[in-house]
């Protein structure tokens, strides 16, 4: 996955229901401790994707960005 890229998110959150839609509008590589460019060296890395919700306008989120990992994920074609 890469920024511009529709997904669907698989597990529902506090106030996101399971298969909401939303765009990727960052990813960022992580590590336990930060931001993984601050780091010489990494254990376990993660990346971090930041995704704007579509669809949502009855509960007021439709354009909120919220984090979440790539096992959370999946990418619409």
């Amino acid at each position: 996955m890469q920024p511009g890229d529709l997904v669907r998110i698989t597990r529902a959150s506090i106030g996101v229901p399971k298969n909401t839609i939303g765009l990727v509008v960052k990813a960022r590589v992580h590590d336990e401790v930060g931001d993984i460019r601050e780091i010489s060296h990494v254990d376990e890395v993660y990346t971090m994707f930041h995704v704007q919700l579509l669809c949502m306008p009855a509960r007021g989120m439709n354009g909120v960005v919220r984090r979440y990992l790539a096992q959370d994920l999946r990418k619409l074609k």
